[in-house]
């Protein structure tokens, strides 16, 4: 066995939550060359892994918002000869929908996949040479290293995930010694941290001598960090970071001493790199898919109607803090569990 083709295209979260698996597969079998095929947003992250020989980008978003335009300009057919150009030995969709399995289609090799009963979407099992099952009630980097292991013919580690980033393939950045990190963003509504929050959090890192770095990604984020500097005191004052990569962001992530982080992707990196890091979720879960590693501590909000995994908040016009359920996770709750995560982090080395 010498060539594999993995089929994990987004979110970011989902392709972080894949690197485990990648791991086993290549300590057991170190002589295979991994393919990834991942959407160009992300493609950045499969390079991190030594195991990757090539990354495939699949725009498949821009393929559904501009469908004549790429097919004017012949990048499905592209797409479609890089999937050919190689002969797999094994294929795997560790995504477990009809798009990515429709994928898999178009390669040559045996084709691996979750079962009727263990796909997200159960359709995309009929694309499958072979079906595999696994738990549902998993968290989803566990159910993938089940999925490689079956499909590699192995037993699945015990060990604790190993994300195998390799952090001399990012950027070197730096903003001292002393920093912590605000993970403000994000893309349902519902699941923002309110505002004011972020300001007298802000605050406290403040007075305890830390330097809080703000990173953005677009305008409403970008507008929300200079606010919140604009908060604090001029002393030791927030910095506003600029427009960062991926891995800049990630190198400055594995630095900090700590990470405050809503539900969003670049919390599932920070699990990654193994930095103290307190994940606020209020209408999602973290047991099957939240930020999954060492140093990480979850806090859940206390309200009847969590997880409602809900985009837009049903009951905030009634309440003064939007969305109503994080008023069970003030700022001086939330730092206290970040003092207490990163103590914890020390004590362990």
């Amino acid at each position: 066995m010498k060539r594999a083709l993995i089929v994990k295209m987004s979110s970011m979260g989902d392709v972080i939550h894949t690197l485990p698996a990648l791991t086993d597969a290549h300590k057991v079998h170190p002589e295979i060359e991994f393919d990834w095929v991942v959407e160009p947003g992300f493609a950045e992250i499969p390079r991190w892994h030594k195991a990757v020989r090539r990354v495939i980008s699949a725009p498949l978003r821009r393929f559904r918002k501009m469908p004549w335009q790429t097919f004017a300009a012949n990048e499905w057919h592209q797409l479609l000869k890089q999937l050919r150009y190689t002969d797999y030995d094994v294929v795997i969709d560790a995504q477990g929908l009809v798009k990515s399995a429709v994928l898999t289609h178009f390669t040559k090799g045996k084709r691996f996949g979750l079962n009727w009963k263990s796909a997200k979407e159960p359709v995309a099992s009929l694309l499958y040479h072979q079906k595999i099952g696994v738990p549902k009630n998993q968290h989803a980097v566990q159910r993938v290293r089940q999925l490689f292991a079956d499909a590699f013919n192995y037993t699945m580690p015990s060990s604790a995930p190993d994300y195998g980033i390799d952090k001399t393939k990012l950027t070197d950045i730096s903003y001292g010694d002393n920093t912590v990190i605000f993970l403000h963003g994000t893309t349902w509504s519902t699941k923002h941290w309110p505002q004011k929050y972020w300001y007298q959090l802000a605050k406290l890192a403040q007075e305890k001598g830390y330097q809080v770095l703000l990173p953005w990604g677009n305008e409403a984020e970008h507008q929300r960090a200079l606010e919140i500097k604009n908060f604090c005191d001029a002393h030791l004052a927030p910095i506003v970071l600029p427009k960062l990569t991926l891995g800049e962001i990630t190198t400055l992530i594995a630095k900090a001493c700590g990470i405050v982080a809503v539900d969003t992707g670049l919390g599932h990196v920070a699990a990654a790199m193994a930095t103290p890091t307190v994940s606020l979720y209020g209408p999602t879960s973290p047991d099957l898919t939240g930020a999954y590693g060492p140093k990480q501590t979850h806090l859940k909000v206390d309200a009847p109607c969590s997880p409602c995994f809900a985009k837009e908040c049903k009951r905030g016009q009634h309440f003064e803090t939007m969305p109503p359920c994080f008023e069970s996770l003030p700022p001086q709750k939330v730092w206290q569990a970040l003092e207490q995560t990163m103590a914890q982090a020390k004590e362990s080395v």
